[in-house]
């Protein structure tokens, strides 16, 4: 199979990018993926594609831009040009653009690639009915809730033209099942990037222990009440703690990590990495004593808790929404705090931090939930979706001639 993928790839900043990196790190490995196209959009840098396994062939074709209102046209010739036997989109709504008709063009493809009569599936990470628009930066403004609630309602409707639409909680299918009488949806869990074969140790290199939050910050994701979640508890343990904040802003709050910076340059010991490498990513948890998700709000599955999960890591999460609902699907477990209190938050870290013992115990249950799912497994899943979508578009006369052709014989 000739497996097209239009996704962000690294070192893109777009969302998704990381999740693109390891779907083909493990597309490329199996046998019946003979080349893979990464129809990916314009990044300055070089995308990084130096696997060491072996595995297929990769062409990599820069034909979209982030907020371009002509995608929807460059992705289409890029397709035609390749001739792919399936398409796969990695996508969320936002995928293609911040502005309401970029992103709905980008959104278009799935239904071109159906009308091209290409077997497509489309990867969907959130659902608007999840979202919390306010906390996730889009807006707070009630009319433009609704308005952004109609457009989101008309997004979906484009989406699930696609073959199959492929989300990472049972609770979306649901959702999906009901409000659109969706007969196409099917759940593949989001899956963990890196499983180690061996269980990690649960040591911690000596110094301050690491208190840890990855991911683009300054909308739902916001940092300065963990940073002052910290100082409470070194005030009433006196332990030694490095606030690590990994990551970037997030693309629709600009130069927030740098005001953060600004305004707690007194509080000692808060380190702002930028962003991670993903040659980097090991060292940052493995480093790490916590991984604090200090989120006011969801927008579904998250790649942060099974990247911390693969590394054994503990965690301290809100008690809210998607985020709550899969670590009771998926089997994690952390210390919950409520997102609009900092004191909670503190104490939520010092349960962990104070308990050498209760750490290990979070981290040995996040690994074994993280190991479930690997993305070897994951990568399969997708492709016997790919194998039924492609029997299905078979003309008739073809799968009869299919069943004849393996009919046994009698050699005399």
């Amino acid at each position: 199979m000739k497996l097209a993928i239009v996704t962000a790839y690294p070192p893109s900043k777009v969302t998704l990018n990381e999740y693109a990196y390891h779907l083909v790190k493990h597309f490329r490995q199996k046998d019946n993926v003979t080349e893979i196209v990464l129809l990916t959009d314009k990044t300055e840098g070089v995308k990084d594609i130096s696997f060491t396994e072996a595995g297929c062939k990769i062409t990599v074709k820069e034909c979209w831009a982030f907020n371009s209102y002509t995608n929807i046209i460059n992705v289409t010739k890029a397709i035609n040009a390749t001739k792919p036997d399936a398409v796969l989109f990695n996508l969320q709504f936002m995928k293609f653009g911040d502005k309401k008709i970029a992103a709905a063009l980008g959104l278009m493809l799935p239904l071109v690639c159906k009308l091209k009569n290409i077997p497509n599936i489309v990867l969907l990470h959130n659902i608007l009915e999840e979202v919390d628009l306010g906390s996730a930066g889009f807006t707070s403004n009630k009319l433009m809730q609704k308005v952004y609630g109609f457009i989101g309602t008309t997004l979906t409707k484009l989406i699930l033209q696609a073959d199959t639409v492929a989300v990472t909680m049972q609770k979306y299918v649901d959702i999906l099942e009901k409000k659109y009488k969706a007969k196409n949806v099917t759940l593949i869990p989001h899956g963990t990037f890196e499983v180690t074969e061996v269980q990690p140790d649960y040591s911690l290199p000596k110094g301050p222990l690491q208190i840890m939050t990855f991911g683009k910050f300054g909308t739902y994701k916001k940092v300065e009440g963990m940073i002052e979640a910290v100082e409470k508890v070194r005030k009433y343990t006196g332990m030694d703690l490095e606030v690590v904040i990994a990551g970037t802003d997030n693309p629709n709050v600009p130069g927030y990590l740098a005001k953060v910076k600004e305004d707690y340059k007194h509080v000692p010991q808060v380190r702002f990495t930028g962003y991670v490498e993903e040659v980097e990513v090991p060292v940052l948890f493995n480093e790490s004593a916590v991984v604090v998700f200090p989120y006011t709000s969801t927008t579904g599955s998250s790649g942060v808790l099974h990247q911390a999960g693969s590394y054994g890591k503990a965690v301290v999460m809100p008690d809210l929404g998607d985020l709550a609902l899969l670590v009771k699907d998926e089997g994690y477990k952390g210390e919950f705090f409520d997102p609009t209190s900092i004191d909670s938050l503190a104490k939520a870290i010092e349960a962990i931090v104070t308990n050498n013992d209760y750490r290990i115990e979070l981290g040995k249950a996040n690994y074994e939930a993280a190991t479930a799912y690997p993305m070897e497994k994951i990568a399969s899943m997708y492709l016997n979706n790919f194998d039924k979508i492609i029997q299905k578009k078979r003309p008739t006369k073809s799968r009869k001639k299919q069943t004849i052709d393996i009919q046994p014989t009698t050699v005399e």
